[in-house]
């Protein structure tokens, strides 16, 4: 997500007082590109939950690397919770994360969290509102044991373009990138809040009650700097400690983008237009190995 940021503070509603549920965004791909298996999976399982304490994990596209029939099986002997993402943007990429969710996700029903449905589409322009609707309901149609919803950039929730998709939504996941809006690691946890505040307060209002995580936040250990946001382990690690913990000490469902680097990923471009490693964002080295403390 590369948006700016607003300079006016909102309180950080989190509709609940509790601890919240720490998760991480998961690759499918090993360290060379190939894709992971069963095994592979249950390693990282093992490293998430003894380093962390999370048993939760999200991965983008449910039709890719056969994800659903290799990962499912780790997290069932595990004892892990997945949110498992359908790509909705061509009838080819929907069709086979369909595919994918009614043939074999349906036969681990206590290991789905939820569905998501497309990912940061309404902040690309990829689709309209209108048309995510119309693959919620089909695919809720097609498989109606679990939650529905999508996830999208916190602007897209706080300015109300997501609102017809919550109301046919399980559950809301909402991004917020401090590193993507270039804020220094000193503004960043605040700038964090403010975004995360601004979208869950906004859907509060619409569609009061329904399930809240952060559905990807995090900052890269290397790489170039991004405007004013240096991507740094220390710099990681602050934002790790003030952002993610601190939001999970306060009631708020988090999922860290990402547990693991993914070196085989290409360069991105941000949005002024300079190169971005995105190789370096997960909390450990692509052979599982810590870089700070998780355990929040």
């Amino acid at each position: 997500m590369r948006v700016s940021f607003p300079t006016a503070l909102v309180a950080f509603a989190t509709g609940t007082s509790a601890a919240g549920t720490l998760g991480f965004a998961l690759g499918v791909k090993r360290v060379d590109g190939s894709c992971k298996a069963t095994g592979d999976y249950e390693g990282d399982f093992d490293a998430i939950q003894s380093n962390s304490g999370s048993t939760v994990v999200r991965v983008f596209d449910a039709s890719e690397c056969d994800v659903v029939a290799q990962i499912l099986p780790a997290a069932q002997s595990k004892g892990f919770g997945v949110v498992l993402g359908v790509w909705p943007d061509t009838d080819g990429q929907y069709n086979a994360g369909k595919a994918a969710i009614v043939n074999t996700a349906v036969n681990f029903k206590d290991q789905i969290v939820a569905v998501t449905v497309g990912s940061e589409g309404l902040y690309r322009g990829t689709y309209t509102p209108d048309f995510l609707v119309g693959r919620l309901n089909d695919l809720r149609a097609a498989a109606p044991d679990f939650k529905y919803g999508t996830g999208d950039t916190w602007n897209r929730f706080a300015d109300g373009t997501a609102d017809p998709i919550l109301q046919v939504s399980d559950i809301a996941l909402v991004n917020a990138f401090s590193y993507w809006q270039g804020a220094s690691i000193g503004a960043a946890p605040g700038v964090f809040q403010d975004s995360i505040g601004q979208a869950f307060n906004h859907i509060n209002s619409v569609k009061p009650g329904i399930p809240l995580w952060v559905g990807e936040t995090g900052w890269p250990s290397r790489g170039t700097t991004y405007q004013n946001a240096v991507p740094t382990v220390k710099n990681a690690e602050i934002y790790y400690r003030q952002a993610v913990c601190g939001s999970l000490g306060s009631g708020t469902n988090v999922f860290v983008f990402e547990a693991f680097d993914e070196p085989w990923k290409p360069q991105s471009v941000g949005e002024d237009g300079s190169s971005a490693d995105e190789t370096s964002w997960g909390v450990m080295t692509a052979d599982r190995q810590l870089k700070y403390n998780l355990m929040c």
